[in-house]
């Protein structure tokens, strides 16, 4: 576990940041907006700010381009929210299923010492909530997706912090991570 340091703790006047790791389906954006709003924080997902700012959707920046150029943009993009952060003010980030498994992206998370927090939800949950969606590119059948899940686990392990999703609904898992000694003392009383 990373303990804040005294220039992140809730006396400093800088907040720190939280970014949520986890596997597709594990609620990383709605866990996180509703984070955000409790902490009074800025809340930012980075799949969003990609289809932004490509001005197409994840599924059709993998379908034209490929997964490698998606990277590039995800890469470039977590490097600039990593900057906006060093700026001060709290702030909640949502990364994509596949971004804390890259090497590089782990490499800046770790320089940064980024609070992390893995969203851990049984891969059973995950195929449940996932199985309908059509904007996922790469769930292409319950094999790959389990293979993937496999590959990814040992980077979402790293993570600073393990909050279990299971069965539980948004709030809860809310609680949960406030629960966590690095927020202690940052709940805003609005």
């Amino acid at each position: 576990m990373l303990p804040l340091s005294p220039s992140t703790g809730p006396n400093s006047g800088k907040l720190p940041a939280v970014y949520l790791v986890g596997f597709m389906g594990c609620g990383k954006t709605t866990v996180g907006m509703k984070l955000a709003q409790r902490l009074a924080w800025k809340f930012a997902d980075l799949d969003t700010r990609i289809e932004q700012e490509e001005g197409w959707s994840i599924a059709d920046i993998f379908a034209r381009a490929g997964e490698a150029a998606f990277r590039r943009k995800e890469q470039e993009l977590l490097g600039r929210i990593l900057e906006e952060v060093a700026q001060g003010g709290g702030r909640v980030v949502a990364l994509g299923g596949g971004t804390f498994a890259q090497p590089q992206n782990f490499q800046l998370l770790q320089r940064a010492k980024a609070i992390t927090i893995w969203l851990e939800c049984p891969v059973e949950e995950l195929l449940l909530r996932c199985a309908l969606l059509t904007n996922r590119p790469l769930f292409r059948d319950e094999a790959s997706f389990r293979q993937l899940y496999e590959q990814r686990l040992p980077y979402y392990r790293q993570a600073t912090f393990t909050v279990e999703t299971g069965n539980a609904d948004p709030d809860q898992v809310v609680n949960r991570i406030l629960a966590l000694p690095v927020l202690q003392g940052l709940l805003c009383r609005c």
